[in-house]
């Protein structure tokens, strides 16, 4: 058997079932310390399997991490903490891999994987949020590196952060989407000051980023100068996915504590309640069942804008259900636990009590793209509606331009 077809062989269902088994007989995680454990993980190639050899990965299908995860977990294993590091995982690893040197994936990927190093993402500002291409943000070129000054917000774990994709702007005098790159930003240097924003909350798991004269060397540049926006849109479509494509059993997320509160309070609920939530829990399932269409997607290559839709229907699913869950709680929905300010590490959009969850999913709409912008994503890159057309209200949507 030629080499290449063992290749093949060894990187189907079974062969990576018994290379996990195999790595787990080297590796036993009741003994093996947690952070050792992880990295050697990640130099196995059992981290992100469809990564290359060296980077966390195998070269292997994307659809087969499933296999190795299922193994993993029936072993005890432990995990690298999606929740607190979904950032870095989500959106700096896939943009470092698509345009970072060889030097950088080697250098961010690993402690990246292993949760030793938290990242945020210093993309919107306050006069650039849901027009990313109008970052203020300067990086001027000093001799090998850049100092970069400016204002960022809504960045979420830059108080635990370690590393930041930066977006900035290298030429104002060239056009918005043209003028702009995209950097590595170390959080510890001294010109970076980050401050809590509290939310309706009561906490502050967001912050705004003051950037003085803050040092970048130009080899923790992604991709050329002026190509911001093009290697921004990747970290864009990623982050997309990561919020509103998160696979998810049945009644996950906020439709099953919705549906859960329902089960516990027949008494409380009358036929019209009973059928908004069959059509929320209705729309949550088709939405689910879309997400594993969307994963099925990205096995096979990269996220499209279709993660757009997705993220634009969790987010209107998340408030909606919210609100309901209050309607059914009655009055011990407008109890709230906690007020106080706290800078939390991660984020549980179904965390904590009713009150909170209904307030937390206010920012759904928000983050990762507002709603408004994600609709016209998808009525220009999905639907294939010329914009000029779509934004005239006066024209009846049969008599658009097909």
């Amino acid at each position: 058997m030629s080499e290449s077809v063992a290749d093949t062989v060894e990187l189907d269902a079974e062969g990576l079932r018994s290379r996990t088994r195999e790595f787990l007989a080297s590796n036993d995680p009741a003994t093996t310390d947690r952070g050792e454990f992880l990295r050697a993980r990640f130099d196995a190639g059992l981290a992100w399997v469809h990564y290359p050899e060296g980077l966390g990965g195998l070269g292997a299908p994307r659809a087969l991490q499933p296999v190795v995860d299922a193994e993993l977990e029936a072993a005890g294993a432990p995990d690298n903490e999606p929740s607190r590091i979904g950032i870095g995982l989500g959106m700096a690893a896939p943009t470092i891999l698509a345009f970072g040197t060889e030097e950088q994936k080697q250098g961010f990927l690993r402690p990246l994987w292993t949760g030793e190093e938290v990242w945020c993402q210093l993309f919107s500002e306050p006069g650039a949020g849901s027009d990313l291409a109008s970052v203020g943000t300067r990086a001027e070129r000093k001799g090998d590196g850049w100092r970069v000054t400016g204002q960022k917000v809504w960045t979420s774990s830059a108080h635990n952060a370690r590393w930041a994709i930066l977006l900035a702007r290298t030429d104002p005098d060239a056009p918005k989407h043209k003028g702009m790159s995209y950097f590595v930003c170390d959080m510890t240097d001294p010109g970076v000051e980050v401050r809590p924003l509290r939310q309706i909350t009561g906490e502050a798991e967001f912050n705004e980023v003051f950037l003085s004269d803050a040092w970048i060397p130009d080899s923790n540049r992604l991709g050329e100068v002026g190509e911001g926006w093009r290697v921004a849109q990747t970290t864009l479509m990623n982050e997309r996915v990561a919020i509103g494509g998160r696979p998810m059993p049945r009644e996950g997320g906020m439709s099953g504590v919705v549906a859960d509160t329902w089960r516990k309070r027949p008494e409380g609920a009358d036929a019209a309640t009973y059928d908004r939530l069959m059509a929320l829990w209705v729309e949550a399932e088709a939405l689910r069942l879309a997400g594993k269409r969307l994963g099925q997607q990205l096995a096979a290559g990269s996220p499209g804008p279709e993660g757009s839709a997705m993220k634009l229907g969790f987010a209107r699913l998340s408030q909606e259900l919210s609100g309901l869950e209050l309607e059914l709680l009655g009055q011990e929905g407008l109890r709230y636990d906690d007020w106080s300010l706290r800078r939390p590490e991660t984020v549980n959009f179904t965390g904590r009590t009713a009150g909170y969850r209904y307030l937390r999913a206010k920012g759904n709409s928000i983050e990762g793209g507002t709603s408004e912008v994600l609709r016209n994503i998808i009525a220009e890159r999905v639907l294939g509606l010329p914009a000029e057309a779509r934004a005239d209200k006066d024209v009846p949507w049969k008599d658009l331009p097909r």
